[in-house]
């Protein structure tokens, strides 16, 4: 039997004599879709995952955190309110203050050539106390 036997026709392989043979039908896993977001599980604005990147997972963020203060790195055109807003939607905690630092790019070489790298912005939150995130779990 050669591959394209299978792009035959039922009545032309009969035809033939070959035997006929039913296609198994392999069920394919279903992708999950969220018919209805629960309260829980509510869906982030993408303009808020544009804001912030990433947590800075450094010894002083580290340090700060147990004081209540979580350090991000955000995007170069945020703002106190947007961070602000972008924790609230992703983790449902109101921010107390938000800092905001500008990091300029470091000169570096790489042998007789040389270079910038980009700058960065960095977001301090402080949050209420006694309240915490976790957001070092996918890092």
């Amino acid at each position: 039997m050669s591959i394209l036997d299978r792009f035959k026709s039922k009545k032309e392989q009969e035809l033939k004599g070959e035997t006929v043979s039913e296609p198994v039908a392999v069920k394919k896993p279903q992708a999950s879709v969220p018919t209805k977001a629960k309260k829980s599980e509510k869906a982030i604005a993408p303009e808020f995952l544009d804001i912030i990147k990433k947590p800075l997972v450094t010894e002083k963020a580290a340090h700060l955190a147990s004081f209540g203060q979580y350090t991000f790195e955000v995007a170069i055109d945020a703002n106190r309110v947007s961070v602000s807003k972008a924790v609230k939607a992703m983790y449902g905690i109101t921010p107390v203050s938000v800092n905001i630092q500008r990091v300029r790019g470091k000169v570096v070489r790489f042998g007789r050539s040389s270079g910038r790298r980009k700058a960065w912005k960095k977001a301090i939150v402080t949050l209420p106390t006694g309240k915490s995130i976790d957001v070092y779990e996918g890092v």
